[in-house]
């Protein structure tokens, strides 16, 4: 069994690869001064929520944004024994051309991964997470840049804790966008005008991965994953090909299996 860990700035999300299928998946915040003993115990913890435990892992895979908690994984993969793969710009078994592939994030490059392996080139993953992230994969699989814009909820917080009287509100599409009040004014403001950002900034990528790819615009896959993705208004979303929440943790399998021979996963591929 293979335990596959996304370390966000938001959430660290885990799941375990076995017969050939990503299972039990499992997400707690992200504590960025957690010790090794600390997450040790969390990984366990989420373990035994599918009756399992360390015994059963074979393998660590790991996508980490945030350095600490990345060398705190390490740390318990020595002390378990067990084999441990970090996904960087070394290890992601795809073209990067960008000017810097070593800042590229780790879960944008494993993104790229499962996009091109799952769901077809030329593709566009649209993650929305603590920041929502565009990035594109050409027709021959190689990651080639993207966008990134401040996550939805991000931009909520922002608003109440930069403003005298505006509230913290309930994230959900509001039934006009003309608001009524304040809270209505917010809903529409916030969910209708980021529903706005993402269709607008995902047909300009669109029609340029289109062109560099000689294709037309609607041959390129539209995929949409991240925390947010399985909300009711991520459904709303223009121009989107496929939902897929788990997209990170599938990317991971494949690394894995990719770079070390172990168990493929069966994706339903075609």
């Amino acid at each position: 069994m293979l335990l596959a860990i996304d370390i966000g700035n938001t959430n660290i999300t885990v799941g375990l690869a076995r017969g050939g299928s990503i299972t039990g998946t499992r997400r707690s915040v992200t504590d960025s001064r957690a010790t090794a003993d600390e997450i040790e115990l969390l990984m366990a913890g989420f373990l035994r929520l599918d009756d399992a435990s360390f015994a059963d892992v074979s393998s660590i895979v790991c996508a980490s944004v945030v350095p600490g908690l990345t060398a705190a994984v390490e740390t318990v993969a020595r002390r378990r024994e067990r084999p441990f793969l970090v996904a960087t710009a070394g290890t992601v078994p795809i073209a990067i051309r960008v000017d810097r592939p070593a800042e590229v994030g780790a879960d944008r490059l494993v993104n790229a991964l499962a996009a091109a392996r799952i769901h077809g080139t030329p593709a566009v993953v649209i993650d929305f997470g603590t920041a929502t992230t565009f990035d594109c994969v050409s027709s021959d699989g190689a990651y080639v840049g993207g966008a990134i814009a401040p996550g939805l909820e991000l931009g909520l917080e922002a608003l109440a804790a930069r403003t005298a009287k505006l509230p913290r509100i309930e994230l959900r599409t509001p039934d006009h966008a003309i608001g009524r009040d304040t809270v209505g004014a917010m809903q529409s403001g916030t969910v209708f005008g980021y529903q706005a950002l993402v269709t607008g900034l995902l047909a300009k990528i669109r029609r340029e991965l289109a062109d560099l790819a000689g294709v037309e615009a609607d041959e390129v896959r539209a995929i949409l994953t991240g925390g947010l993705s399985a909300s009711p208004w991520a459904e709303g979303l223009d121009g989107i090909d496929a939902i897929d929440p788990d997209l990170t943790l599938r990317g991971l399998a494949i690394l894995h299996a990719e770079v070390t021979g172990g168990e493929r996963l069966e994706l339903g591929l075609p």
